[in-house]
């Protein structure tokens, strides 16, 4: 009987299976970081969603101008929108918006929450400012109203009218007239060369409008002479009807070789020393915008005229009137000559 040899054990090619102990370790371990990682997922969720605490219901907070996702967070919780500057930051730069947070004046949606907040940032639909510039008001004091604006930004602070003209490429040498007069929406943020920029461009259009229509024989060579008379019209112009009165007037005299003599352009003359008070010698005394003492315009206008003004500067009613006087209504009463000047003189002004 032949002996058989025990057959070899084979030999186990696969990998050893863990200990029933070690095994229950490696499940508890990624049962917690699955727990771990949606607990952080659903925080996360949550703290994005949830509505970013506020100060009051409405909300109107400025972004200003330059300023990155963290600095724009820290901003808002300095007007009241309680956002979490990291969270935030983050959000912003994970939906790849960082760069694109524009500057303005926002009214915040009740309940806006981060997530939120930072798309509604990135699209730029701010609230806009707005500011009212009046026809004959002079450039310095426009400019004073314009730098009292809290929400644009002063990049030409200490610079003066003439200054700014310079920086702007403006004709004349002065900022005077240049402004276009109307109400103005900006961003909150923007600058006041940016805005001067606008207003200078609106002024320029207009006045290169009007020019193009102007009646033949005017005794103006250039629409800057247009632009310089416009400006007295402006000022001389209690009703808006009176107009082209007025400007007829004006224009007669230059036709006829007549000194202007209006007031205006003396108290411009007299400048900031004006105290409401125009004398005789006022009058008398020669400067560059002394009407009463020097023949034709002044050097520059001497307000910023609107653009009822400039129309009815080039395209002035045609009349025989050389004088005019106020009624003290608001309206004027035109004259031929001298004589029936000096009459409403007597009438409706000394009271004779």
């Amino acid at each position: 009987m032949k002996k058989t040899s025990p057959k070899p054990l084979k030999k186990n090619r696969g990998r050893s299976k863990p200990a029933p102990a070690a095994w229950t370790g490696v499940r508890r371990a990624a049962t917690l970081v699955l727990a771990i990682s949606l607990f952080v997922l659903i925080t996360g969720w949550w703290w994005l969603n949830a509505a970013v605490e506020r100060s009051s219901n409405m909300l109107d907070v400025h972004v200003s101008t330059g300023q990155g996702a963290r600095a724009i967070a820290e901003e808002l919780r300095e007007q009241g929108l309680l956002v979490n500057p990291t969270l935030f930051t983050m959000t912003a730069r994970l939906t790849g918006v960082s760069a694109q947070l524009k500057a303005g004046r926002y009214e915040v949606p009740p309940g806006i929450s981060t997530w939120a907040l930072v798309t509604f940032l990135s699209k730029g639909v701010s609230k806009l400012s707005s500011v009212a510039l009046v026809e004959g008001f002079t450039a310095q004091e426009l400019l004073r109203k314009l730098r009292a604006q809290p929400d644009l930004v002063d990049d030409l602070a200490g610079q003066s009218p003439q200054q700014i003209a310079k920086t702007l490429g403006l004709e004349g040498g002065s900022l005077e007239g240049w402004i276009y007069p109307d109400t103005y929406k900006y961003s909150p943020g923007s600058t006041l060369s940016e805005f001067l920029r606008r207003a200078t461009r609106l002024q320029q259009k207009t006045l290169q409008e009007a020019w193009l229509q102007r009646a033949p024989g005017l005794p103006l060579k250039s629409p800057y002479e247009a632009l310089i008379l416009a400006s007295i019209v402006e000022k001389e112009t209690g009703q808006a009807k009176d107009r082209p009165k007025v400007a007829s007037v004006f224009v007669n005299r230059l036709k006829a070789g007549m000194l202007l003599q209006t007031d205006p352009t003396v108290i411009y003359g007299v400048g900031e020393q004006f105290d409401g008070n125009l004398t005789r010698k006022h009058l008398q005394t020669d400067n560059p915008y002394n009407s009463y003492t020097r023949p034709g315009l002044p050097p520059t206008p001497i307000a910023n005229p609107g653009k009822a003004a400039l129309y009815a500067t080039v395209r002035p009613e045609e009349s025989q009137y050389y004088y005019f006087v106020a009624k003290g209504d608001g309206s004027s009463y035109f004259s031929k000559n001298l004589n029936e000047h000096n009459n409403a003189v007597r009438k409706y002004q000394l009271g004779r």
